[in-house]
């Protein structure tokens, strides 16, 4: 129950506080991207999330404040096609959702400030690997 609580406070405050605010600039930022995922359900493309992560050998990791709970990850379990924006460019590429990799130690080896909020903030930890075309 405690999660679950939680999970709505961190929800809130993303969907109202700082998605919009760093919206804009986290595609742009080192250590920010913009995930854009295609809704589940209209199959469009859907809200850009502001996400923190790392760009590795073709790859970009990011650890999943809430998991499978989170929307944008349902919309990426719903069609893994996905868009991300690294420093201000769109990138196109297909994300894999790894629930046996550890979170925590992936966290390790991306951005220290933005690993810090998923530790503070997370409830259900899971690590994304999107594949870049």
């Amino acid at each position: 129950m405690a999660d679950e609580a939680k999970r709505r406070r961190v929800t809130w405050f993303h969907r109202h506080l700082a998605n919009p605010m760093s919206r804009a600039m986290a595609g742009w930022m080192p250590g920010q991207a913009v995930v854009e995922t295609v809704g589940r359900v209209s199959g469009q493309p859907r809200r850009r999330t502001p996400v923190g992560g790392r760009l590795a050998d073709g790859s970009f990791w990011l650890v999943s404040n809430h998991g499978e709970h989170s929307q944008y990850v349902r919309n990426i379990v719903a069609n893994p096609r996905v868009r991300v924006q690294i420093r201000g460019r769109w990138r196109a590429g297909t994300a894999h959702l790894l629930p046996h990799d550890d979170p925590k130690r992936r966290l390790r080896k991306l951005p220290a400030y933005n690993s810090a909020m998923v530790r503070m903030l997370g409830t259900d930890l899971l690590t994304v690997r999107v594949d870049l075309d």
